[in-house]
């Protein structure tokens, strides 16, 4: 089933400059001020378009939020994809997935903010639950497709079951994405670490979180 859009065909037809500067600007609006505080006005003028134009690629503030949305996490699911679908080891590709997510919560921050604001379940809590599935079916199927490879290949523990190990390992890294992002993750990052995140060591955080995977991944009672 395609995916439900969330713009106007005006927008597609828009050349791809001018969608990825109203993109760029508005996860820039959502992410800084959140959703209720964001402005569309403010997201037109600094994309340099008018608020009547604006209108005419998006219906509503939450429908260029949505979309906001999707770009960015489309940017970090095609680098987990590319990890999760290879051959490697599933421990290789922790390890891959890690500095991934390091990497890129660092340099794209502000996705990783917008999708800390559904959370808060802002706009219509239908249509926002709406979009986590979509966003989360496609994580979850990576990880356990992969993970149930990695099983019947006997590279992981025989008792695990892919679908709650998923689950774990996603909660792993999303809190990880979050500390490098988030007020309230970094927060916790400091009270446990004794340390603030963005000068802590990054290659402690990949060895020592990778240890703790491989340890779910080979130990059994």
């Amino acid at each position: 089933m395609p995916e439900k859009k969330y713009h106007k065909d005006a927008f597609e037809r828009a050349d791809d400059e001018r969608k990825n500067l109203i993109l760029e600007v508005g996860i820039e609006e959502f992410s800084s001020k959140g959703y209720e505080n964001a402005n569309i006005n403010v997201i037109a003028k600094r994309a340099g378009i008018s608020i009547g134009l604006m209108y005419k690629y998006f219906a509503t503030k939450e429908d260029l939020f949505i979309t906001c949305l999707r770009h960015g996490m489309d940017i970090l699911e095609k680098a987990l994809y590319d990890i999760m679908i290879s051959d490697d080891k599933l421990l290789i590709k922790a390890e891959k997935l890690i500095r991934t997510i390091c990497m890129h919560s660092k340099k794209n921050s502000n996705y990783i903010k917008m999708y800390n604001e559904i959370s808060s379940e802002k706009g219509s809590a239908e249509r926002i639950r709406a979009i986590v599935e979509e966003i989360e079916s496609k994580r979850s199927s990576i990880y356990i497709t992969s993970i149930g490879r990695a099983l019947s290949s006997g590279d992981v523990r025989s008792d695990l079951n892919p679908r709650l190990f998923a689950l774990f390992l996603d909660s792993l890294l999303t809190s990880l994405q979050f500390a490098y992002t988030c007020d309230y993750y970094r927060e916790k990052f400091r009270i446990y670490t004794g340390v603030d995140v963005n000068e802590a060591d990054d290659e402690q955080i990949i060895t020592q979180l990778l240890k703790f995977i491989e340890s779910a991944f080979t130990f059994s009672k």
